[in-house]
């Protein structure tokens, strides 16, 4: 809760295999056939299709011209296939009929290391333009085609997207696909479980349309330490209801004060081992292990985790695990540090991520800038954010947090908004009363923040 930070957006990176009608397949369009300006046609780069790719030869404004052909007007999907060999970002701007947007095309590994980039578009009947355009002196990364697909209108998101694994320094799904996952953060368990029940849990799925549900889980405060299986169960409960309704689940081991997670290793290591024996067949959740460490050093958060995930990796190898970072999860920000600690001594595991909580009233560009920087280094989950202060309360920044989103969504971060609740603070997004009866769905019952938070989580996905 308090310092906590949420970082939404879209995301980018789709199928190539999506249809544009029941029997009729995706049309690609090769890059190597396209309007090439200040770029050139190579095919040294295995793994390619057609002929060869694009490379756009390390200058600013390089771009690749497809003409995009449409039977009717309406919603489409672009996927781009690219590589990019280096460590660095090399951003392009995407413009569909003159209309651009900037997308993220970070690191694959290697240039023989291919991967997807998809966003949703409207295009006009007939040809339409789609021009990516390189924004910096790098250029951009090797382009091999673009393909024209639709959106997918069926399924829930775990349908769409299955077990989630981190590729690079993203969120990727079974396909290898970047993607964006928006959601809600249930307030403590210990106060508003009855926020949670099944009228409310249909609302966030098919009114909301979230994508994740964070189950938020105190240790202290009247929480787990009190009746570890009590707590336990809730949480075993809101698994099931999340798997239930097509939706992904955070589990959040919800440490706060004291700040140092290792005070509460042995209970972590008791309840992770009974959470991953027995959801371990599930493909749609995530285990955030220390939800905000405060008053440490990140080599003691360091230390508790490469203490931890072995021990969840014995009964789950693979659900992603996200680890909270110093400072109350502000990638040590609020301490006066930066990334480059977490960079320079990474946690010794595979399929992981870090975690970024802000509040829009409280954190400003000193913390947007750094998340920003981080993206592009680490993988990263906002698993927590608000529009209000870190308080959780108090008047709603949403300029601000609107800049946020907007990032989030540029680089295909995840994010979860605190909080689920009618809590009397801001940052609850139903009016007090509104729990257990509702109603959950509309807005009748919610305040500013609500109206706000909702509106973003419904907007389509790029699944």
């Amino acid at each position: 809760m308090h310092r906590s930070v949420r970082l939404a957006a879209i995301g980018a990176i789709v199928a190539a295999s999506l249809q544009a009608a029941p029997a009729q397949a995706a049309t690609t369009y090769e890059a190597e056939n396209a309007t090439v300006s200040q770029g050139v046609v190579e095919s040294n780069h295995a793994g390619y299709s057609g002929t060869g790719f694009v490379n756009y030869d390390n200058t600013t404004g390089s771009y690749v011209e497809f003409a995009v052909d449409a039977a009717t007007a309406g919603p489409a999907t672009l996927t781009l296939r690219y590589a990019n060999g280096t460590t660095t970002n090399r951003p392009m701007a995407l413009a569909v009929n003159g209309t651009a947007t900037t997308r993220d095309f970070p690191g694959t590994g290697a240039w023989t290391t291919w991967q997807e980039s998809t966003i949703t578009t409207t295009l006009n009947a007939g040809t339409n333009t789609v021009r990516a355009t390189a924004t910096t002196a790098n250029g951009g990364p090797n382009l091999d085609r673009l393909v024209l697909g639709t959106p997918s209108s069926t399924g829930t998101p775990v349908q769409a997207n299955g077990q989630l694994q981190v590729c690079g320094v993203r969120l990727c799904n079974q396909n290898g696909k970047q993607i964006q996952l928006r959601g809600m953060s249930s307030h403590g368990l210990q106060w508003y479980s009855q926020c949670l029940n099944t009228a409310s849990l249909d609302a966030l799925a098919n009114d909301w349309k979230a994508d994740v549900l964070r189950i938020s889980m105190y240790i202290q405060e009247d929480g787990y330490e009190t009746n570890p299986r009590l707590f336990t169960d809730r949480v075993h409960n809101l698994i099931e209801q999340a798997t239930a309704r097509g939706m992904y689940a955070i589990v959040d081991w919800h440490m706060l004060d004291p700040g140092d997670p290792n005070y509460n290793l042995s209970r972590a290591k008791t309840f992770f081992t009974e959470i991953a024996q027995r959801h371990n067949g599930k493909n749609n959740l995530l285990y955030e292990i220390a939800n905000e460490p405060n008053g440490v050093s990140w080599s003691t958060i360091r230390n508790y985790a490469n203490q931890l995930i072995p021990v969840i990796r014995q009964y789950d190898p693979e659900t992603p695990i996200l680890v909270g970072t110093r400072a109350w999860s502000s990638l040590g920000v609020s301490d006066g540090a930066t990334e480059s600690e977490i960079v320079n001594n990474p946690v010794n595991a595979t399929n992981i991520m870090y975690t970024f909580h802000f509040y829009a009233a409280s954190h400003g560009s000193d913390y947007l800038n750094t998340l920003s920087r981080a993206a592009d280094r680490i993988p990263i989950f906002v698993t927590e954010f608000g529009t209000q202060t870190a308080s959780g309360d108090g008047s709603n920044n949403f300029t601000r947090s609107q800049q946020y989103l907007d990032l989030l969504a540029q680089k295909k971060i995840s994010w979860v908004n605190w909080n689920y609740s009618d809590d009397f603070r801001s940052g609850a997004v139903f009016t007090e009363g509104t729990c257990p009866n509702g109603p959950f769905a509309g807005t009748s019952r919610l305040k500013p923040a609500g109206v706000w938070v909702r509106d973003r989580i419904r907007t389509p996905d790029d699944f």
